[in-house]
Formats: C-alpha cells, sequence, structure tokens
C-alpha cells in the first residue's frame, strides 16, 4: 500500500498534472543528459545551474517541437485566422547575453524594411525610392496550448545592417562609418524606447514601430500567398479572401503604422484600387485603446513621419481626406467637428492623431472594460461614435488560471481541486462551485492555511532579499503596479502617514499590524513618479526604525517589480490597493490577479473594480470614494485642494510634516514638489477621496481581526473570479471581432494518427 502523499507532493503533483502532462521520466532524464553533455559540452563537474536550465530547457523544447511543426501545417491545411539610496537606478537588462534557449532564429525568412528616400509618382503609380534599408531578422518563440498539442508561435524581429558596403571604400575612415552605421541599424531592436508617457520627436521610438509593423506585415502578406507551411512561393494573388484569412489586432496605437503600411503594400506593390485596399484594410484591423489619458495618446509630428516615412505620410493625408469627406456628408456645415475628427491636428507643430487613424482604418474599436469602453464613447471618441456607433464595443480584459493560479500558487490550486475537481483550470466558470464550501469549516481552514503559507514564504524571501524583517501574521496590505500619479501611489503614502501618526499619538492602543508594501518602476523621464518612489523609501526609512511603532507597522518599497516577483507577492496578499481616481484606469489585470489568489480588495469603482464588484457583490469589497460622475461634478465645480488641507486635521498635519522636512530631515525640500503638485496641480485629486479611504481601511483592520469571517470573504471573491479569465477574454475577441469560433479541441500528438 503507497503511502499518502504530503501536502507539498500534493501541490507539485496538480502543477505537473495540470500543466506539463507526465511523460516518461526515463526518456526524459537521457534527454537532459543528452542536451548537458553535447549541446552545452558540459559535465556534472562543472555545470553551472544556467547549464542545468538551458538543459532543461532544449529537453523541453524537443517535446514541443513536433507539436510545432504539426500546429503550424494545421493553420495552412485548415486556414483559421491568425533603486540606490532610496531612488530609482535604470540599468539595462541585456537578456540575450547568454542566448535564449526557447528561440529559433529564421533568417531564411529576412525581410527589408525601408526609411527615408523621396516618392516619385510615375505613370504606373507611387514609388518609394532612394531608401535606407534594415533588414529583420525573425526569431521564433513556440507558445503551448494546454493540454490540447497545440504550439503556437510568437515572432520577434531583429534589426540587422546589410553586409554592401564597398570594399574600394574600405580606408580607415569608410570602416569606421559602416561600423557607425551598422550599429545606428541595429540600434533600433537593441533597446526599448524607455519612455512610459509619450514625448514628441522621438525618432528612434517611431522607427521601432515602423520596423515591427512592417516585418510583420510583409511576413502576413507572404504566409497568406503562399499554399503551405514554410512555403516561399506565391500561390494567391486575389486579396478578397485576406481578411477571412488575417486578423490584425492594434494592441494599442503603437502599431497604428500598419494601417498606411497595408494601404501602401496593397496599392503601391499589390496595384489595388485604393477603395478596394481601404475595404480590404479596414475589414483586416481593428483597434483597442487601453488609456483615456490624453498624454498617453500618441501624436506623431507630421515633420517627423515626413522625414522617416515620406510615402506613409502621403498615404495618411489621402485616409484623411476622404474620412472628412464622410464626416461633412453625415454632418453637413458642422467644421468643428470636423476639426475635432481629423487626423491631422493643426497648431505650433502639426502631428498626426494615431488614434484618429486607428478608429478611421479599423472595423472595430474596443474598450478593455465595460466602464472604459462607455467613457470611450462618451468622452474622447464621442465623435466617433456618433458617426460609426457600429464598430465600438468592450472586451474586459482577462488573466490566465494556469499562471496566475496553479503555477504561482499551487497550494491554492490543490485545496480547490481537492472540493471541484481539476476542470475549473481550463473553465474558471467552474469556480462559482466553491460559493457551496463558503460556510465548509474544513474548507475555511485549508484557504487560510495556504495563505499563512504564502504569507511565510514570502516574509522568508524578503528577510533573504531585503534583509528586512516582517510580521508574517500582520496584514499583508499590498500595492504593485506602474508609478503613476493616476495610481494614486500618494493615497496610500497619505494612509501610512495617518497610520504612523496615530500610532505615535496612542502607542499602548491596539492597532491591527500591517505590513504596508508598494512595488512598481517609474518611466526614466517621469519626475514625479521617480518622487513617488522616494517619497515611499524615505517614509519606510522612518517607520521602520522608530521602537514605539514596532512591527505594528512596516513599509517596504519592492524594488525591480516584474513578473517573477509578482508570481511570489501576489499569493501572499491580504489587501490588494486598487484606488485609482474613477474614470482613469482602462481595466487593470494586476486586479483580478489578486482576486483569484484570496486577497481582498479596497478600490474605487473604476476599470474592471466595477466588474469585480458586479461579480463578487459589493459588500464583499472595500470600496470607497467618488464614482466617475462624481469626479465629473467636482471638476465642473473646480478641485480645490485647500478646502481639505484647511478641513481635516491629520491631512493637514501630513502636509506639514512632508513640507518640514520631517520624513527628509537631511533634505528638508526634498518632497516640495509633491507639496506643490498635492496642493496646486494635482489632476487626479487625492485629497477628495482621502477621508473616505481612511475610513475604509478602518473597516478593513475591523474585518481582519475576525478571520473566519475574512476568509469566508476571501472565499467568495475566489469563487466569482471566473469572468476575469484570458480564455473567456480572447474568445469574445474570436467571436466578435475576429469572425471565428474558439475550439477546446485537442490536436493529435506527433506520433498519434491524424
Amino acid at each position: 500500500m503507497s503511502r499518502p502523499l504530503t501536502d507539498q507532493e500534493k501541490r507539485k503533483q496538480i502543477s505537473v498534472r495540470g500543466l506539463a502532462g507526465v511523460e516518461n521520466v526515463t526518456e526524459l532524464k537521457k534527454n537532459f543528459n543528452r542536451h548537458l553533455h553535447f549541446t552545452l559540452v558540459k559535465d556534472r563537474n562543472v555545470a553551472t545551474p544556467r547549464d542545468y536550465y538551458f538543459a532543461l530547457a532544449y529537453t523541453v523544447r524537443d517535446h514541443l517541437v513536433g507539436r510545432w511543426i504539426r500546429t503550424q501545417q494545421h493553420y495552412y491545411e485548415k486556414d483559421p485566422k491568425k533603486i540606490s539610496g532610496g531612488w530609482q537606478m535604470e540599468e539595462a537588462d541585456d537578456w540575450l547575453r547568454y542566448g535564449n534557449p526557447w528561440e529559433k532564429a529564421r533568417p531564411e525568412f529576412t525581410l527589408p524594411v525601408h526609411f527615408y528616400g523621396r516618392v516619385e509618382h510615375t505613370s504606373q503609380g507611387a514609388k518609394w525610392v532612394d531608401t535606407q534599408v534594415v533588414l529583420a531578422m525573425p526569431y521564433d518563440t513556440p507558445v503551448p496550448g494546454y493540454r490540447n498539442n497545440v504550439v503556437n508561435t510568437m515572432r520577434l524581429w531583429s534589426a540587422k545592417a546589410p553586409n554592401d558596403f564597398n570594399l574600394k571604400d574600405f580606408n580607415v575612415g569608410g570602416y569606421i562609418q559602416a561600423v557607425l552605421d551598422r550599429n545606428l541599424a541595429e540600434n533600433i531592436s537593441r533597446v526599448l524606447y524607455p519612455n512610459d508617457n509619450f514625448f514628441e520627436g522621438k525618432e528612434l521610438r517611431l522607427k521601432q514601430e515602423y520596423f515591427v509593423v512592417a516585418a510583420t506585415l510583409q511576413d502576413i502578406i507572404r504566409r497568406f500567398k503562399s499554399s503551405k507551411f514554410g512555403c516561399l512561393d506565391p500561390v494567391r494573388t486575389n486579396f478578397d479572401a485576406f481578411p477571412d484569412k488575417v486578423a490584425i489586432q492594434l494592441n494599442d496605437t503603437h502599431p497604428s503604422l500598419a494601417i498606411p503600411e497595408l494601404m501602401r503594400i496593397l496599392v503601391d506593390q499589390e496595384r489595388l484600387e485604393w477603395e478596394k485596399a481601404w475595404e480590404v484594410t479596414v475589414k483586416t484591423c481593428a483597434y483597442t485603446n487601453h488609456t483615456v489619458l490624453p498624454e498617453a495618446l500618441e501624436r506623431w509630428p507630421v515633420h517627423l513621419i515626413e522625414t522617416l516615412l515620406p510615402r506613409h505620410l502621403q498615404i495618411i493625408y489621402e485616409i484623411n481626406q476622404r474620412f472628412l469627406n464622410r464626416v461633412a456628408a453625415a454632418f453637413p456645415g458642422d467644421v468643428d467637428r470636423l476639426r475635432r475628427m481629423s487626423l491631422v491636428e493643426e497648431g505650433a507643430v502639426k502631428r498626426i492623431n494615431m488614434a484618429h487613424l486607428c478608429i478611421a482604418g479599423s472595423h472595430a474599436v474596443n474598450g478593455v472594460a465595460r466602464i472604459h469602453s462607455e467613457i470611450l464613447k462618451k468622452t474622447i471618441f464621442k465623435d466617433f461614435y456618433e458617426l460609426e456607433p457600429h464598430k465600438f464595443q468592450n472586451k474586459t480584459n482577462g488573466i490566465t488560471p494556469r499562471r496566475w493560479l496553479v503555477m504561482c500558487n499551487p497550494g491554492l490550486a490543490e485545496v480547490i481541486a481537492e472540493r471541484i475537481g481539476e476542470e475549473y483550470i481550463a473553465d474558471l466558470d467552474q469556480l462559482r462551485k466553491l460559493l457551496s464550501y463558503v460556510d465548509d469549516e474544513s474548507f475555511i481552514r485549508d484557504v487560510a492555511k495556504v495563505k499563512q503559507e504564502n504569507k511565510l514564504k514570502f516574509s522568508a524571501y524578503l528577510e533573504k532579499e531585503y534583509k528586512v524583517h516582517i510580521n508574517p501574521n500582520s496584514l499583508f496590505d499590498i500595492q504593485v503596479k506602474r508609478i503613476h500619479e493616476y495610481k494614486r501611489q500618494l493615497l496610500n503614502c497619505l494612509h501610512v502617514i495617518t497610520l504612523y501618526n496615530r500610532i505615535k499619538k496612542e502607542p499602548n492602543k491596539f492597532f491591527v499590524p500591517r505590513t504596508v508594501m508598494i512595488g512598481g518602476k517609474a518611466a526614466p523621464g517621469y519626475h514625479m513618479a521617480k518622487m513617488i518612489i522616494r517619497l515611499i523609501t524615505a517614509i519606510g526609512d522612518v517607520v521602520n526604525h522608530d521602537p514605539v511603532v514596532g512591527d505594528r507597522l512596516r513599509v517596504i518599497f519592492l524594488e525591480n517589480y516584474r513578473v517573477s516577483l509578482a508570481e511570489k507577492v501576489i499569493p501572499a496578499a491580504d489587501l490588494s490597493e486598487q484606488i485609482s481616481t474613477a474614470g482613469t484606469e482602462a481595466s487593470g489585470t494586476g486586479n483580478m490577479k489578486f482576486m483569484l489568489n484570496g486577497a481582498l480588495t479596497i478600490g474605487t469603482m473604476d476599470g474592471a473594480n466595477v466588474e469585480m464588484a458586479e461579480e463578487a457583490g459589493e459588500e464583499n469589497f472595500f470600496i470607497f470614494g467618488m464614482r466617475v460622475e462624481d469626479v465629473e461634478r467636482l471638476d465642473q465645480k473646480g478641485y480645490n485642494a485647500q478646502e481639505y488641507y484647511d478641513r481635516i486635521p491629520e491631512l493637514r498635519h501630513i502636509i506639514d510634516q512632508l513640507s518640514s522636512g520631517f520624513f527628509s530631515p537631511k533634505q528638508p525640500d526634498l518632497f516640495k514638489d509633491i507639496v506643490n503638485m498635492l496642493m496646486h496641480h494635482d489632476r487626479f485629486k487625492v485629497f477628495a477621496d482621502y477621508e473616505e479611504y481612511v475610513k475604509c481601511q478602518e473597516r478593513v483592520s475591523a474585518l481582519y481581526k475576525n478571520p473566519r469571517e475574512w476568509t469566508r470573504m476571501v472565499i467568495r471573491n475566489i469563487a466569482t473570479s471566473g469572468k476575469f479569465s484570458s480564455d473567456r477574454t480572447i474568445a469574445q475577441y474570436a467571436r466578435e471581432i475576429w469572425g471565428v469560433e474558439p475550439t477546446r479541441q485537442r490536436m493529435p500528438a506527433p506520433d498519434e494518427k491524424i
């Protein structure tokens, strides 16, 4: 009789059983040793952990390759659609230094991408001539499906300089210039342009955007024309069926040049009439908007596009003229509407509004949460919605339960599987079955035990990596996301200082112990975001070293926040902070990850929080603050931070502490920019929600004192998180935008007969 599995073994089992499938272990070991010896030329005496990783990666890749090839063949046959001293310090991540065992170079599909030059208009049509050429070389990464033998492809592009400088110019000066030219070309894919916010006049960023668009579109058309997987010979020449075979989803405005590029290919190279080319383009392209913040919507200076992509500017002008003719016919005499809807914005610097280009050139436009999609129709895209209401849709974001539950939180995945089976991993709606266990004492204990184990594990990680000791029994209060004014990490900071001041005022009073962790990165050029990070670290320096506070309050800034850190912190979280100003967060997906992993949410009714609260019930959320309509009314009235400063003593005390240098005694003026912004230029109205936020946090602490009721609310949140699976999101894109029916059908493995 076999011994019963330990908890750890059970968790390992579901992780492997659910995601990978256990194949012949002896064969896997044999392949691992073969790669270690013959691919990496190492033996176990000298192999490093990186060598073991590569050997294991190659072993797993071997199992993917047969399925990868078969999947691509199937698509052709079935024809479906396709921080130092408290400051953040940036360092380049040379992630390809040791190579990447998961990718496969495809030099045979290298393509030319053109820049600069001029346009000649001939009797045969427009010709883009005298261009500078950069080669785009593809690298393919296999992306396996879940238990279906499907392996899709993620294709990335690397910029290479052409090898065609003349030997007769091969003197010292010519050689140096040739090297400089080569570096200039290959810089396109060497470093991602770093600014998170959009800044004007950045030629490298525009080059990067066009480079991947141009290479991808050439590749798409080559695949469309060919008859079978890997074929280079064109077979199809008629583009009528192109939108039936190809779907191009413009994920924000960064790939918006796909619209004029596809038009250029169809009109200039394939010789289609403009009207036909436009019909094909619009039916093929769809646009997903990810932000309502005006500064995040790309507006490229005309002079830059004219220099870099002269033919594309001509095409954009033509698109704009024809589009405005339609607007004028639909709304005769409305000159101001023509100005508002134009793709070309007049001003001191003439610009192309790339969001307007995306809407004009797409058959579908969607936001990424219901409230966000409604805001788009009522505000920034109101004119476009009135012209073509049929284009506008919503596709609420989702997350994959394979990574964000089974992989990162196997303990929770296992206790769920013990109650409702494993099918929820591919059908997350089945989590609703857990509602019948809300009062099950055994399940309540199991869920609480898993959370405590995750907190202990993360506490050990913090002690090892950050040399910080925290109380694992404290409430883990987590806000991890990009550092940005609209996400209001500053509101979190105000609450932390409020707690600190209250403990100092009444040191003998009981306070629910709380560990506040804030993590995220600031865009390198975003001064205020960097100041917010500096403030968080400064508050931590004071709070964490105050003996009066002890372990009742800890403040930690999680530096270098990334997916691998998220996989550790999210399963350990008790409280998820989703506190953006209502109407500013498009959706969020971190909020969904926390919900699925058993954290309760404190948040505004913004982004996907609205739908999450709807699914779980508002009574199972900690909701506070202004709604969108409240923000609009406050805008009309005029937001005056001074009113709140004068009226709320605790808030006034905090601002005075920041102004006087309490948290920066060596640099009393360090946070003057933050104070000045909060008092005089705060677009996101931090003070307006301060009182309600602090009161809501008091409700959080009160419930945390009752572990059973806290865990029952956790179970209700987990049980109602099924809507937020990416499986649902992608199925909706497929059915409602791409025009294909998603399937869970399993493909035969390479050793099975088709």
